[in-house]
């Protein structure tokens, strides 16, 4: 049967080699409509998005992170990137949130990623940090609300809750966050 076969994609953290699991059919799809829509932004610019790419750190350390902007071509190599991409997106999952949100996070703090995404698609949430003066600030957190939870908030709650994500990388890139979290993007 095939579901008993071994999976064998892991990541270095510190030396020590951590076997990733096989994400679910939800992070499949929430991390397909990302991508579409970060390629169809970005497909007639000089930045390329990436999906699972290895990307390394030092020779202890590195990560395969679900998406990621990278800008300078000069990181690319035949098989993985080395450095810091411009933007790092984790999707989170029972078996990693905790690795996501903690040493993960602070490696991508520690090596310049500009912005990291965290996205919970329990909650249908995603906080956005942007690295200011070295460290990772909260910059937004933007939910997915269905009909009863937004019908439930407060007219001043709904006017200060932003449904499009500003990624800061462009000036002119917002995303919807309904269509992250859509079944089917097209």
């Amino acid at each position: 049967m095939l579901a008993s076969q071994e999976y064998d994609k892991y990541e270095l953290i510190n030396g020590k080699e951590v076997m990733m699991s096989p994400a679910s059919m939800n992070h499949l799809r929430i991390q397909g409509n990302l991508y579409a829509i970060l390629w169809n932004y970005l497909r007639k610019k000089r930045c390329n998005v990436y999906s699972e790419a290895k990307v390394v750190f030092n020779e202890t350390t590195w990560y395969i992170p679900d998406l990621l902007i990278l800008c300078d071509k000069n990181k690319e190599r035949k098989n993985h990137i080395e450095g810091a991409p411009d933007l790092v997106v984790e999707i989170l999952s029972p078996a990693t949130r905790k690795r996501d949100i903690g040493i993960k996070k602070d490696t991508y703090e520690k090596y310049g990623v500009r912005e990291y995404w965290l996205v919970d698609p329990m909650s249908k949430t995603i906080e956005v940090y942007l690295l200011r003066d070295g460290k990772f600030n909260l910059d937004n957190s933007y939910h997915d609300y269905d009909e009863e939870d937004w019908e439930a908030l407060s007219d001043e709650e709904k006017a200060e809750t932003k449904l499009a994500l500003k990624v800061s990388l462009y000036d002119d890139l917002e995303i919807d966050i309904r269509e992250i979290f859509r079944e089917k993007l097209f």
